[in-house]
């Protein structure tokens, strides 16, 4: 039978389409179910952070009257506006292990675009650059930490036998050992010294009592430390709140790390305990008994501290700023008994953190890789 992509249309499609990765990665013990509530929110234009600067549609595959994948075509017109592309993002890619329906899914999504005089496609990202974005190309040996995705393997032949090519240097994740890495934990503790002794730098725990404050600060360092990068789309306020919001219920401020000199913000270095460890067993929190679950595995200690992001305006970029950062989280880390510290996702195109990461004894754990696709 031939494979039908159809746009969602009610309620009972848009179920289906949320809920399809669920059947899809039913026997796979390294998927970690997203949290249903969180998915509801991004595809509703009410509510979803991505409508507030563009727009997007959501499609099924069928096979009959059985569901065989889904797709989002999305036209991020802000940020095209500011990188001068005309990109159609693709994301909520998921399909059986069938060429066909992934081309058809593609072809559906390329349509769509062309239609909007869109000429390429870029992705995948689920409306969001900053969560599961990618395709897993290297790294199958765990879960994923926060943030960060999980894909069947037959993603990326079937995305590049389509004709997508690689959009940009792949993202990388890091893993640092806190025990076995001694040396090189302790050399760094080292240039951590040399670095006060040269400079008047003061690094402090956020103040949660002072939320809004410390987002304006955030805001100040984002778009300085991260414009050199390709496509860098700059951050507004009220998305950058949206982002960080929701980690204050799990975040621990002695974890969240700023560097300030003369009492002004030069860097942010925030970690966060890798709730992955407590949500692959908490379905997404779909059912009632699934927050009885999600109890039950919180209770036990995080292993995983999970960095994101490391800010720093560029005058500072070769301060030794970086090192102190580094080096006072790690400390903290050891003494809360975290076992080890992700670093996650930098670029290869980024020429800083990724020699940071090295030096500091990291290894290259998993590796994702966004895709465009030029359209005739």
């Amino acid at each position: 039978m031939a494979i039908e992509v159809r746009k969602v249309e009610n309620a009972r499609e848009r179920h289906i389409f949320l809920t399809f990765p669920w059947k899809l990665y039913r026997h796979d013990p390294l998927w970690v179910p997203p949290l249903m509530t969180d998915r509801k929110k991004s595809i509703d234009p009410d509510q979803g952070v991505f409508f507030q600067r563009g727009v997007a549609e959501f499609f099924i595959a069928w096979d009959g009257s059985k569901a065989v994948g889904t797709i989002c075509a999305a036209e991020d017109i802000e940020g095209n506006r500011a990188t001068g592309r005309k990109d159609c993002v693709f994301g909520f890619f998921e399909c059986h292990n069938d060429y066909a329906i992934a081309c058809a899914l593609l072809d559906r999504a390329a349509g769509w675009a062309m239609s909007r005089d869109l000429n390429a496609l870029y992705g995948p990202f689920n409306l969001d650059y900053e969560d599961a974005y990618g395709i897993l190309v290297e790294g199958r040996d765990r879960p994923p930490v926060m943030l960060c995705g999980h894909t069947p393997d037959y993603y990326q032949e079937f995305v590049e036998r389509y004709g997508f090519s690689a959009a940009r240097g792949d993202n990388i994740a890091y893993e640092i050992d806190l025990h076995k890495n001694s040396k090189q934990l302790e050399k760094l503790e080292e240039m951590a010294v040399r670095v006060k002794q040269r400079r008047n730098f003061v690094i402090r725990p956020a103040d949660f009592s002072r939320w809004q404050d410390e987002i304006d600060n955030v805001l100040a360092l984002i778009n300085p430390a991260l414009e050199h990068l390709p496509g860098h789309i700059p951050w507004r306020r009220e998305a950058l709140e949206k982002l960080l919001v929701p980690f204050l219920d799990i975040a621990d401020p002695e974890l969240i790390l700023f560097a300030e000199e003369d009492g002004s913000p030069v860097g942010f270095f925030p970690c966060v305990p890798n709730m992955n460890e407590v949500l692959i067993h908490a379905n997404g929190l779909r059912y009632p008994w699934n927050y009885l679950q999600a109890f039950y595995y919180s209770k036990k200690k995080v292993q995983c501290g999970s960095i994101k992001s490391v800010l720093v305006l560029p005058e500072y970029w070769g301060s030794g700023i970086v090192i102190l950062l580094f080096s006072e989280m790690v400390s903290k880390l050891k003494e809360k008994g975290y076992r080890w510290v992700d670093l996650s996702l930098t670029s290869d195109d980024n020429p800083k953190t990724p020699e940071l990461a090295e030096r500091m004894g990291g290894r290259i754990y998993k590796r994702y890789r966004v895709y465009r696709y030029f359209l005739e």
